[in-house]
């Protein structure tokens, strides 16, 4: 899935209150709210409260806040003086500039009508069709793990969530049904089948019991700012079944989050299920679970925004997580014999530094990331190549990301990079050991508000720890290993032209694209395919096709 929601001076559109059918006419028919997508905002990472009414008309608020006029001066004594206040007195002019904010926010509580209800409609979407010049499908090309975007296949998401306001506690509640379904699609196989998942079912509770505190339950997309390019989320990207906690502080800049949930991978690290004769001698044979084990991840996020200046701004985030996986026991392939699988633990260390402008789309985002042990894996990972102890103890990842926007007149770029380094638990170097990185550019010439050019540069190299097998020597029919690492390089140049129906701004969104990519491999990177895949043939590849990009979004729904 791709929406930035938080990316630093972008807010993107929120259409309250309206009927799905009507919602999609209205989308359809107004260029207004197309054109409200990437309106600038002067605080982007504020809270947003959900149904938020408009506030006060400055003249009724100001006539409401206004203070009583002062009293008449007290007469002068008989010597002429003016009389001084008694101690703990208050000069009324004084008096009436102190209680001034306090009449002003009691006035604007009063004006403001609550939160509406009803039901909100929202999608994102990408499909695309491409050549290789060959007469063959286009394809990915990369060679690291989050590469382009461009070359992404089809997916599409729903987002249908129903809103209601309830007077009697003052507390407003979401709830959110997302899916998403992903390629290949009926058009292009002729299979009337669809894969598709619930990415969110959960429900949201806001100012549960104070002012700023929010609760949810059930399965959602959990995460915070991307980066676009590279279609990543550098620093907490969890799926995850459980609930959480989140805390608004009152200057709209600051918030705590803090969640739990659980997850149980169809792997056999997991659960196994055994077939055994059922009870009492009974007929047939019935499953049973002999391995049944889930995996416990918890998060906390701190955010803190300063302001620069009336809409600039500097952000720093701190976020960690825990992953806890109980111990069990396996069946052997010798029926009847077990082993017992060791209880397993990790976690994850890191932290976000940003800046943004708060007049356009530009921003800069600086994320460090660590995770050791059964978190080195991934939070649906299941741990591989384990330590002499069968746990992830050893096992550990870095990623190093920056991403960035800048915007002026007619011009943009769009910027994202990253270094990653994982080792998995085992000792020596093996070929899942893996270094690797890439750094994007994409500059936009806007050559009018409806479309413009874009370019896209990078380069992407990846290393492995190992070869799994080196040549088979002259006489002998066992390769020895290798303890050479494995290097490859990818240079990539790419020509978009596009137009923007809502606008000028590099996250305008909806673009239609016309894509060319000119991809260069060099020998170490064919060598990482399989034999007689084109890609271990070619050193130079093709991608020709269109290509659509859009979002209209009902609410945010990550996590922060």
């Amino acid at each position: 899935m791709r929406r930035p929601g938080t990316e630093f001076g972008l807010r993107r559109s929120r259409v309250h209150g309206v009927p799905s059918a009507l919602l999609a006419a209205a989308l359809c028919a107004s260029p207004s709210l197309a054109a409200a997508q990437t309106e600038p905002t002067a605080d982007p990472e504020a809270p947003a409260t959900e149904g938020a009414p408009p506030p006060a008309p400055p003249d009724e608020a100001a006539k409401q806040a206004e203070p009583p006029p002062a009293p008449a001066p007290a007469p002068a004594n008989d010597g002429g003086a003016e009389k001084r206040p008694d101690a703990g007195d208050v000069k009324p002019a004084e008096q009436a500039k102190a209680e001034a904010p306090k009449a002003q926010a009691e006035a604007d509580k009063a004006a403001a009508p609550p939160p509406e209800s009803g039901f909100f409609l929202g999608t994102y979407g990408r499909v695309g069709a491409a050549s290789d010049f060959r007469k063959r499908p286009g394809r990915d090309a990369d060679i690291v793990a989050r590469g382009s975007r461009l070359d992404e296949s089809p997916y599409f998401e729903i987002d249908i969530q129903r809103q209601d306001y309830w007077k009697a506690t003052g507390t407003t509640t979401r709830a959110v049904i997302t899916l998403g379904t992903s390629a290949p699609l009926f058009h292009y196989n002729a299979d009337f089948t669809i894969r598709m998942a619930v990415r969110n079912l959960f429900l949201q509770a806001n100012n549960i019991g104070t002012k700023g505190l929010s609760a949810w339950v059930g399965s959602r997309m959990y995460r915070g700012d991307d980066a676009y390019l590279i279609d990543y989320w550098p620093l907490d990207n969890l799926n995850t079944m459980g609930g959480g906690l989140r805390y608004d502080f009152a200057n709209g800049r600051t918030f705590l989050a803090w969640h739990a949930g659980l997850n149980q991978p169809r792997t056999g690290f997991f659960s196994q299920t055994v077939a055994r004769t059922p009870a009492l001698n009974q007929v047939g044979a019935t499953d049973v679970n002999v391995l049944d084990r889930q995996k416990f991840i918890t998060s906390l996020k701190a955010s803190h925004i300063v302001k620069v200046g009336e809409t600039a701004g500097v952000k720093a985030v701190l976020y960690g997580e825990l992953h806890d996986i109980p111990s069990g026991q396996r069946e052997t392939e010798v029926r009847g014999t077990f082993e017992t699988m060791p209880d397993d633990m990790g976690f994850v260390v890191g932290a976000q530094l940003g800046a943004f402008t708060g007049r356009d789309a530009s921003h800069v985002n600086l994320f460090l990331r660590y995770a050791g042990g059964a978190a080195a894996y991934g939070e649906f990972g299941s741990p591989f190549q384990l330590a002499p102890d069968r746990t992830s103890s050893g096992a550990r990842e870095l990623w190093v990301t920056l991403s960035g926007n800048w915007e002026t007149g007619p011009l943009g770029l769009m910027t994202a990079g990253y270094f990653r380094s994982f080792r998995n638990a085992s000792p020596g170097l093996d070929y899942h050991d893996v270094d690797e990185g890439i750094f994007l550019a994409r500059p936009h010439l806007f050559l009018s508000e409806w479309g413009g050019i874009a370019t896209e540069i990078s380069y992407q190299a990846q290393q492995r720890g190992v070869r799994s097998q080196a040549a088979t020597p002259p006489g002998q029919t066992i390769a020895p290993p290798s303890a050479d690492p494995v290097m490859g390089g990818l240079f990539r140049i790419g020509l978009v032209p596009f137009l923007s129906p809502a606008g000028k701004g590099s996250y305008s969104r909806p673009q239609l694209r016309l894509i060319y990519l000119l991809t260069h491999r060099d020998e170490g990177a064919r060598s990482m395919y399989a034999k007689d895949d084109v890609y271990s043939l070619r050193e130079w590849e093709h991608f020709f096709g269109v290509g659509v990009e859009w979002w209209f979004n009902a609410q945010t729904t990550y996590g922060g």
